[in-house]
């Protein structure tokens, strides 16, 4: 190695002043080309790493792009398609599927929610829309007792139009023949398509009202009959009262009525004064001191 690094000094003290500024620069230009290698790994590093953080930034970046190019006609739009939506189904005012996974529902309002934001939409319902719409339409679908509820709507929906299919069927022989070749793949073409959607929908509006209905009967009567309970109650309280306070009264007035029965038993018989007495019968014996009605002799 010596006598390599001795050949190599001697090599370079007998090349001329350019060869030499030749090699300076190239040594220069390779180590700044490994400083920038380094660097370029470095960051590429650091973004595998903040993968997911820099994804959902950018997801997030994009949607407050698309929005804020919404025009307010559309937004407008939105706000009029929500409120006249049917109450009683939040996946119409969320535009879902029946079938929607609970991320969908999260996503789809967050979509809505950002279009109809009364700080974005200058329409005088947006408020409504956005609180008291949407907002109600996503606690009801993530609350899983009234998911259930409204799924369950929706089963006997498909099973109400599926009965009402094959009914038609019997009657139509050409297309039970082809049921029957198609083995249920009909059937499934006929559930996916728009006009089977649009009858589910129709379905489960009728189911809900009709279900809603019952639910505000079933509620009257039940405040009703609370109702009657409680008045009977208070009868019931106001006659205990009635019957205390006249036992109070009458055990107030017990030394009165004693002392008007000890007054009596001392007067005896003797007549209170200004009474009238009948008049007395004379006898015929004077030493009778009791009176003697008169005797008829034969």
């Amino acid at each position: 190695t010596r006598t390599n690094k001795s050949a190599r000094f001697r090599a370079i003290a007998s090349s001329s002043p350019l060869e030499r500024e030749g090699r300076r620069r190239q040594a220069c230009e390779n180590s700044r080309r490994i400083e920038n290698q380094s660097v370029e790994n470095t960051q590429r590093n650091k973004k595998s790493a903040m993968g997911e953080s820099n994804s959902s930034v950018d997801e997030d970046l994009l949607l407050k792009e698309f929005f804020a190019e919404v025009s307010e006609v559309e937004r407008d739009n939105e706000v009029v398609r929500i409120l006249s939506c049917f109450k009683l189904n939040p996946f119409e005012f969320l535009k879902l599927p029946f079938d929607s996974s609970l991320d969908d529902v999260k996503k789809q309002y967050r979509k809505l929610s950002l279009m109809v934001h009364p700080d974005k939409c200058k329409h005088p319902q947006a408020k409504e829309a956005f609180g008291a719409a949407l907002a109600k339409a996503q606690q009801q679908l993530l609350d899983q007792q009234e998911r259930d509820y409204i799924l369950s709507q929706v089963t006997a929906a498909k099973e109400e139009l599926r009965a009402k299919r094959k009914k038609q069927l019997k009657k139509d022989t050409a297309s039970k023949l082809k049921s029957l070749v198609d083995e249920g793949k009909s059937e499934l073409e006929y559930e996916q398509s728009g006009e089977f959607q649009q009858e589910l929908k129709l379905k489960v509006k009728e189911l809900l009202t009709e279900q809603e209905w019952r639910r505000r009967k079933m509620a009257m009567r039940i405040s009703e009959e609370e109702g009657r309970l409680k008045k009977d109650e208070e009868e019931q309280k106001e006659m205990w009262k009635r019957k205390r306070e006249h036992e109070e009264q009458w055990e107030g007035t017990r030394e009165q009525r004693v002392s008007s029965w000890r007054d009596f038993m001392k007067s005896g018989k003797k007549s209170k004064k200004g009474e009238l007495r009948p008049p007395k019968l004379k006898t015929e014996d004077p030493n009778k001191s009791y009176v003697q009605r008169p005797v008829k002799r034969g």
